[in-house]
């Protein structure tokens, strides 16, 4: 999106989708109508603090408005009303509504109390609500047995697994945001810099706070690119390999970006790894294509990684034996990918129909987040990794199948960790759009 009248045209156009799959799937459940709360602020125990609000992820499918008690209320056939909660208060700022692109497609209050805002909502006939605040909704008499209802929340869902192209325009900002981070870190990198302060000049490029990110920056030097979720940030300087996964928002919308560098003086055996992880990794991308059920990516992943692996020496046998023999588990772990928007591990990547239940991850993958078909206006990571982790290469050492690996080469490439490759994909009708790699 380059202009606001843009934003706003695309606006209301995801505006009136979400109408119309609300109201589907409130005459699917029996529902009159709708309250949204955007969140309550989580209170540390035994603190005076509270915790980053993340808002109710329904709430953000309908409106961009940070801050906690807001409150949306959707009717079939009426204009969906939103009550801003907007105490007058010194210690917090509260400042006026600015002039947004989003704010004409709303019957708009505002609300100083939030008994005020709950009265503002409260509507007639069976009403549901979704959020964290069921305890004040049933107080004020907004829904009774209606609250966080379980086939209608999988319906909306399921819904929000398909990308509207206002949805994709906000992701496509979160890229480019992202992207500024991405590029100051390397630089950072290349000069030595340590993890602290590649992160500093991650948010710098990114021009925000850490709370603001859609999580927590991985960048981890050597070793700790092994620790899959690593969030320490050494000051130790001069690393060989840098792992950075990073992402940033905008309008609520995530980036999920993962790259892996190296300098000059690292082992050039892992720098093949690394360029045969990217190859790899835009390959499974190429693979993306309507009604390929994700787990079948999930394989051919592995096999594949079986494969580079058996290329660098590393595996002594094929990609499709050393995956029948469980030998490719333990350099990658973690699965290809997971839905992508307002969340950064969006929802319903198990769903099994639009009503709810479970689809399961296969055996050899149970950490896959989609299990899903691969459909249109689908959004999701494709992520592989290779990792030298001891902790899973342990059992391997000894046994039948400990030939099939060059334990020698695992343990000259263990001191600089792992590769990860992360770009983040649409689904379209043809196959997909990277939209990633034209900003990084």
């Amino acid at each position: 999106m380059t202009s606001t009248s843009a934003e706003k045209s695309l606006y209301a156009e995801h505006i009136a989708a979400r109408q119309r799959t609300t109201e589907a799937a409130l005459a699917a459940t029996s529902f009159d109508a709708l309250v949204i709360s955007s969140g309550a602020p989580f209170t540390y125990f035994v603190d005076d603090q509270d915790a980053p609000l993340h808002e109710t992820p329904h709430f953000a499918h309908w409106v961009p408005l940070r801050g906690p008690h807001h409150l949306l209320l959707i009717r079939p056939g009426h204009k969906p009303r939103l009550v801003r909660y907007c105490p007058e208060d010194y210690w917090y700022e509260q400042g006026p509504l600015p002039e947004n692109f989003w704010v004409d497609d709303f019957d708009f209050y505002e609300a100083r109390t939030r008994e005020e805002a709950w009265k503002l909502v409260a509507t007639n006939g069976r009403v549901a609500y979704i959020g964290d605040e069921s305890e004040a909704a049933r107080a004020a008499g907004v829904a009774d047995s209606g609250c966080n209802h379980a086939e209608l929340t999988a319906r909306l869902d399921w819904e929000r697994s398909f990308k509207s192209a206002y949805e994709v325009g906000c992701m496509e900002e979160a890229e480019k945001i992202a992207s500024w981070g991405h590029r100051a870190a390397l630089a950072a990198f290349d000069k030595g810099a340590s993890e602290l302060e590649i992160h500093h000049a991650y948010l710098t490029a990114v021009g925000c706070t850490e709370a603001d990110l859609p999580y927590g920056t991985i960048i981890a030097h050597d070793e700790k690119g092994a620790i899959l979720h690593y969030t320490g940030k050494r000051t130790k300087r001069d690393g060989r390999v840098l792992l950075i996964d990073a992402g940033a928002r905008y309008l609520g919308y995530c980036s999920d970006i993962t790259r892996t560098w190296t300098r000059k003086d690292c082992d050039p055996l892992f720098r093949e790894l690394v360029k045969g992880l990217d190859k790899l990794q835009l390959e499974l991308c190429e693979r993306v294509t309507p009604g390929l059920p994700y787990p079948e990516l999930q394989r051919a992943a592995h096999i594949l990684i079986g494969e580079l692996l058996r290329e660098l020496g590393v595996l002594k046998t094929s990609g499709e034996t050393a995956f029948s023999l469980g030998l490719t588990k333990p350099f990658f772990p973690h699965g290809l990918g997971h839905f992508l928007g307002i969340q950064v591990h969006d929802l319903s990547g198990r769903q099994a129909e639009p009503r709810g239940g479970v689809a399961p991850p296969p055996a050899h993958s149970p950490f896959l987040r989609t299990t899903r078909t691969i459909a249109e206006h689908q959004v999701f990571t494709i992520e592989p990794g290779v990792y030298f982790i001891e902790m899973l290469l342990r059992e391997h050492r000894v046994g039948p199948n400990s030939s099939y690996i060059d334990w020698a080469l695992v343990d000259r490439l263990a001191p600089f960790g792992g590769v990860r490759i992360e770009d983040n994909v649409l689904v379209t009708a043809a196959g997909h759009r990277n939209l990633t790699r034209p900003h990084i």
